[in-house]
């Protein structure tokens, strides 16, 4: 039985709807928790809400208070790339943390952390490629993670050419963050529900739609790690 950790920022509905009534719920690091049994495995679901604070917070908590071994962040994306198109699904190979700087201070650039090797950090290579044997329809990609939320093809397009990056969101970089320094790994699947050139708009037309699907995908590759 996996004792496994779920952050969750905007997409609780997706998850009360696929598992109903949980088998105990409470606060864990003062945000709200729910215990559920799926496939045999305990699902602890912590709702953090939008950004990067809340979500490093939460992931701590579960990982400290709850003993999870395993982090898992499923959720809507916002596409920087004319082939992130509404609904297609992914999963991070690699994130960066877009609006760190440093400045003249570190001579770094753009969301390098100092100590770091590079901007990025990646969660855990293993569980990417269980994920991708068990869902090959998954595409590896390059996650921009900050505490905006991103609007425009000007914009999108912006932080593609500068980091490389296919998605766009604000929980990942803290997420992954704190299961390396926790030496727990981490898996985060991702679903597209607002393209190049949408907006919000278009996230309040298709995320309810769009989260359901993450979660279904993310539940199967659970079960199957």
């Amino acid at each position: 039985m996996k004792n496994i950790g779920m952050i969750v920022a905007v997409e609780i509905g997706s998850v009360t709807k696929r598992y109903g009534e949980s088998l105990k719920s409470g606060l864990c690091g003062g945000f709200p928790v729910m215990t559920y049994s799926v496939n045999g495995d305990l699902l602890h679901v912590l709702h953090t809400g939008a950004g990067q604070l809340a979500a490093a917070a939460g992931t701590q908590a579960l990982i400290s208070e709850l003993g999870c071994g395993l982090i898992v962040n499923f959720g809507v994306v916002g596409g920087l790339t004319p082939e992130m198109t509404i609904a297609k699904t992914c999963i991070v190979e690699k994130v960066v943390h877009y609006d760190f700087d440093g400045g003249s201070y570190s001579g770094l650039p753009r969301g390098h952390y100092l100590g770091e090797p590079s901007a990025f950090v990646s969660p855990s290579p293993e569980l990417l490629q269980k994920a991708l044997s068990i869902c090959p329809e998954l595409t590896p990609v390059v996650c921009a993670s900050a505490d905006k939320f991103v609007e425009g093809e000007e914009n999108k397009s912006a932080l593609h050419e500068e980091f490389g990056a296919h998605i766009c969101e604000m929980e990942a970089a803290a997420i992954v963050y704190t299961c390396r320094r926790n030496k727990v790994p981490s898996m985060l699947i991702k679903a597209v529900s607002d393209g190049i050139t949408g907006g919000f708009e278009e996230f309040a037309r298709e995320v309810d739609r769009v989260s359901d699907l993450c979660l279904e995908l993310t539940e199967q590759i659970i079960s199957e790690l």
